[in-house]
């Protein structure tokens, strides 16, 4: 590593990491660093089956790192090849046309950079039973009109693109990197960035970033620099919690954040780790006569009043899938409210790993129904714990803290309920059941994993059934926010050879679900960087 350059050194091979490394390595050479491993052979990434256990997985070498919010809801964070690709539902959809143009994107090239993705890992669903019933009972409940299979975000109801092919195997952004120069582009695993290098004073204009410092695969420390040409370049693409941590043990963030854990300001910047948003997530739970089909998330609807309707069902396993130690994440651990709020910790929940008599024993018989709010309008922040890069930061999301966000909520509960009582959905509860939404509420509070104290009245107050029962779809956002931590061209700000590229910039996630756009997005500046530096290269 001592005697080798490069002129870009990507942080992050995730979800936007590796589409930009794969395109900038077209032409220039780069070096991408993931913390993780490899996604290639571990079926539990690989098969739809395993979703539930890959994201449980508190194993060592998991590609999930579980963590808490302060707000007591139990969430996750990709640490492999490929990023959060690896371990979501697949569901594959963009962001509105709104979006793209509040972002000041170029439209011509975000409809070039979004095929590419497309045409490499996304296919189409072969619709399972659930997600024909919510399609149908969408419709019944008038998310209407029926957009039928579509990329695109429109208003009503459609069915999306999926990561996972027909045989249930799942495709990454780590097989874009396919698409690179192989002679330009070097990956390494299980390298975990410490810090970045940043020069200043004599000879520096601003702050300049010339490298990274880094643990390899056996802890040893490395460095890696970038070469002297003009235009070389550290990026940033370690997620919304990566990011914003990163930047912050490297020196740039809030004045009083740094100074408490003793690290040297190279720029001051308050924003940073500000504006943490997460979209809340409520479901409702419905019990059926059979086990459903497994299905994760193909139909979704979208409403005018700022609420995404979608579904899953089923629970399985494959035979051969790695067994691994469930932990918190753990669907058997039951309810976990008891824990007062300033005690919840990842320690204080492994006691409650044994304790599985709470959950209704109809829990894996059924299926939910899924609302997720738009936006959202609440956000909190993010501070070190350390000065680690592999810990879990302290984030808040504060949800529900905006008045909006709740009346979202309820008109997405009020939507379900809709839905549940159409015709669709009567073919799969028992027979001559017809659960009221009191039962169905109380069903749902029980199946509920977070470690936020439940009410009496959470069946009867729809409100607090939203804040009781929130749980995360694991779209978090923000932390460096474009025009507060980089500028329109993901610079950041106060710095050169500096830029961060992916969901951190974002104020709201795109879209119903955001690895398209945030694929996309790798794709769309790794091809802007080339044209500039190309361009400047040649004197034009």
């Amino acid at each position: 590593m001592q005697h080798e350059v490069y002129d870009y050194i990507i942080v992050g091979g995730g979800t936007a990491g590796c589409p930009l490394a794969a395109t900038l390595s077209k032409k220039y050479k780069v070096l991408l660093l993931e913390r993780g491993g490899s996604p290639y052979g571990n079926r539990n990434i690989s098969y739809l089956e395993n979703f539930h256990i890959c994201l449980a997985d508190e194993s060592p070498n998991s590609p999930s790192q579980g963590f808490i919010s302060t707000d007591g809801v139990i969430n996750a964070r990709a640490k492999v090849l490929g990023g959060g690709t690896c371990i979501n539902a697949g569901f594959y959809s963009r962001a509105n046309q709104r979006f793209v143009q509040d972002a000041g994107w170029d439209e011509e090239l975000v409809n070039q950079s979004y095929p590419w993705i497309e045409e490499r890992i996304v296919y189409w669903p072969k619709i399972a039973p659930w997600q024909a019933a919510l399609r149908d009972g969408l419709l019944e409940a008038g998310v209407s009109p029926y957009n039928g299979y579509t990329y695109d975000h429109l208003f009503g109801t459609k069915v999306g693109g999926t990561i996972f092919d027909e045989a249930g195997y799942r495709h990454t952004a780590a097989d874009l990197l396919a698409a690179g120069n192989p002679n330009n582009l070097r990956v390494l695993l299980h390298a975990s960035v410490d810090k970045i290098i940043i020069k200043t004073g004599k000879g520096y204009e601003k702050p300049s970033a010339i490298g990274v410092q880094f643990k390899d695969e056996n802890g040893e420390q490395q460095q890696a620099l970038l070469s002297q040409k003009r235009g070389s370049e550290i990026i940033v693409s370690s997620g919304a919690i990566g990011s914003p941590q990163l930047l912050l043990i490297s020196g740039i963030g809030p004045r009083s954040e740094l100074k408490k854990h003793n690290i040297s300001i190279v720029v001051r910047n308050e924003h940073v780790g500000k504006g943490m948003s997460d979209n809340p997530l409520s479901s409702v739970f419905i019990p059926t006569k059979n086990p459903p089909k497994q299905s994760l998330i193909e139909t979704v609807g979208i409403t005018d009043g700022g609420v995404f309707i979608e579904a899953s069902s089923g629970f399985s396993q494959t035979e051969d899938s790695i067994h691994c130690h469930h932990g918190i994440m753990s669907a058997e651990i039951g309810q976990l409210s008891t824990i007062p709020p300033k005690q919840r910790s990842l320690e204080a929940v492994h006691k409650y790993i044994h304790n599985k008599n709470n959950l209704p024993k109809e829990v894996f018989h059924g299926g939910f129904i899924l609302s997720k709010i738009d936006g959202p309008l609440s956000n909190g922040n993010l501070v070190l714990v350390d000065t680690d890069a592999n810990s879990n930061p302290n984030i808040t999301f504060n949800y529900f803290k905006h008045p909006q966000d709740l009346r979202r909520c309820v008109y997405g509960i009020k939507t379900v309920e809709k839905i549940m009582h159409t015709n669709s959905f009567s073919n799969f509860t028992p027979s001559g059941a017809r659960y009221s939404m009191e039962n169905l509420l109380n069903m749902s509070v029980a199946a509920n994993i977070n470690l936020i104290p439940k009410h009496t009245n959470d069946s009867t107050s729809l409100e607090q059934f939203c804040r009781d029962t929130v749980v995360t779809i694991w779209h978090y956002h923000g932390g460096c926010h474009v025009g507060k931590v980089v500028d329109q061209q993901y610079k950041v700000i106060g710095t050169s050879g500096l830029r961060v590229i992916d969901g951190s910039t974002l104020f709201r996630s795109p879209g119903t679900n955001p690895q398209a756009t945030v694929m996309m997005m790798g794709r769309y500046m790794g091809v802007k960087i080339l044209r500039e530096r190309l361009g400047r290269e040649a004197g034009v």
